[in-house]
């Protein structure tokens, strides 16, 4: 067996660290000359495509198989169009439209955008099924409620990925889409039969496998028939048996960030870390929030040390390792092999525009009164410019522009500032904000022409009274041109 050092090169070439800033400050550069496994960037790290393939040329230059890694999802997570708003529809809308080539297509030109700025690897599609309303992470992130639709999408957004030279990698294994609560912040429990599971949450993730994709990502998640306690990251029943053994999977496993606390909460990250990899997993996102705290140096060395301990102690075995390192190794051939670049394609407009959907009738708009009710965006999505009032202000220089929040939200206060103007409500994710529907049926029923935007989850429940409902599929960019043009009649 090799020694201490040795063991904490091999445990290096297994982690995905993040670092704050557009250039790479040095400990991290240092850290990819002594065998880093990549990074993985998020929008703190990205101003401009040039800005960006200058970042990603230094990482190269450090370590030239360096894996770099993004979260470009479009729709509402983009970190490359944090500041405007993604140039493309998410998968809501995607699954919505429900044309697979539109799909594969659009997946191409983003993927087109990342190689053409030197990353390698794309962390997307979400391939979880929507079936809970409530889900606070998920949403629009998903490409619906139904899951052979979900899978039809999930393959041909890989395909997109690969035409375009990116490694794809479908996540939250085994299936994040029925949680009612976030990862970020503890274990979410899905208790369903595995039977259940197969029949839903494992179809798109199949068929995916099926189709060649080359890494899956791990979701912090309990399902207690299969993982007992533990979250799926750290199952080997789940990352193992089920995954590699019952699916097949033969590619590379990843880790999803293991610094939330549904994953190192109790633990602490570098147990955390041991546990990941003795179930099965390959490659370790560590620190994608932690790095704003600082060098990432601490972490990564606290981490390798932790894994060669326990290949020492025995609670690791090194062949499990070595396996781990093989795997990632088989994805940096791929990244050799298939780099290149197509040019973007002016997908992202036609896409949103086939996604909208409206009932009831929207009234001719001269000087209404435009309330953006304010949300905060979860961890995965992160801040990103959202809604539709700046532009849909520059069409109509006389309307009124109110942002409120769900708990100060007057109905009275905005239905005296109406008088007997359109209210147009522009809101994501109504149906899981109690003020925020209590807000908007107050308004309908003070006689008001209101129209609710949902630029969130478009769920079951429906405001009683308003004029109309739009729904949207997402809040990138290019959902708020397009709503902007349907509101206008356009």
């Amino acid at each position: 067996m090799p020694d201490r050092q040795e063991l904490r090169q091999l445990a290096l070439r297994t982690l995905i660290p993040g670092f704050s800033g557009t250039t790479a400050p040095r400990w991290a550069l240092d850290l990819l000359d002594e065998g880093l496994g990549g990074y993985c960037l998020f929008a703190h790290n990205v101003a401009d495509p040039q800005q960006l393939s200058e970042l990603n040329s230094s990482l190269r230059q450090a370590n030239k198989d360096v894996l770099i890694a993004i979260d470009e999802e479009g729709g509402d997570v983009t970190r490359l169009h944090s500041a405007s708003g993604s140039h493309y529809p998410g998968n809501a809308a995607l699954g919505a439209v429900d044309d697979p080539e539109l799909t594969a297509a659009v997946h191409q030109s983003m993927g087109a955008e990342l190689a053409a700025a030197g990353v390698t690897v794309d962390f997307a599609p979400s391939v979880d099924v929507n079936v809970e309303d409530d889900n606070p992470v998920i949403g629009t992130r998903s490409f619906g409620r139904d899951p052979q639709g979900v899978a039809r999408h999930a393959v041909a957004a890989v395909r997109g990925l690969h035409r375009a030279g990116i490694i794809a990698c479908a996540k939250h294994f085994p299936g994040h889409g029925a949680t009612v609560v976030d990862s970020h912040f503890e274990v979410p429990t899905v208790d369903i039969p595995l039977s259940e599971l197969r029949e839903r949450e494992l179809v798109p993730f199949r068929a995916v496998i099926d189709s060649g994709i080359e890494l899956i990502m791990s979701g912090h998640i309990r399902v207690p028939e299969l993982t007992g306690d533990a979250p799926g990251t750290m199952s080997r029943a789940a990352m193992h048996d089920l995954l590699r053994g019952e699916l097949g999977f033969d590619g590379a496993i990843v880790t999803d960030a293991m610094e939330m606390r549904g994953a190192s909460g109790a633990i602490g990250m570098p147990e955390a870390v041991v546990r990941a990899i003795a179930a099965g997993c390959d490659l370790i996102c560590t620190g994608g929030e932690l790095q704003k705290r600082g060098p990432m140096t601490e972490v990564v060395n606290a981490v390798a040390d932790a894994v060669a301990t326990a290949v020492i102690d025995g609670r690791l075995p090194y062949e499990r390792l070595a396996d781990a390192v093989r795997r990632g190794d088989v994805l940096r051939e791929w990244q050799r092999e298939n780099r290149g670049s197509r040019a973007p394609h002016a997908l992202g407009l036609a896409a949103a525009r086939r996604a909208i959907t409206v009932e009831g009738t929207v009234p001719a708009l001269s000087n209404p009164l435009i309330v953006q009710i304010d949300s905060t965006a979860n961890i995965a999505v992160g801040e990103s410019q959202w809604g539709v009032t700046p532009l849909l202000a520059k069409h109509l220089p006389h309307a009124q522009i109110r942002n409120v929040t769900p708990e100060n939200a007057s109905v009275a206060q905005i239905s005296a500032l109406a008088d007997n103007r359109p209210v147009i409500v522009v809101a994501r994710d109504t149906h899981r904000r109690p003020a925020s529907k209590g807000f908007v049926e107050g308004l309908a029923a003070s006689g008001h022409d209101v129209v609710l935007v949902e630029m969130g989850w478009p769920a079951a429940w429906r405001p009683e009274g308003v004029a109309a409902y739009v729904a949207s599929f997402g809040a990138a960019a290019v959902n708020a041109e397009a709503t902007v043009e349907v509101l206008l009649g356009s």
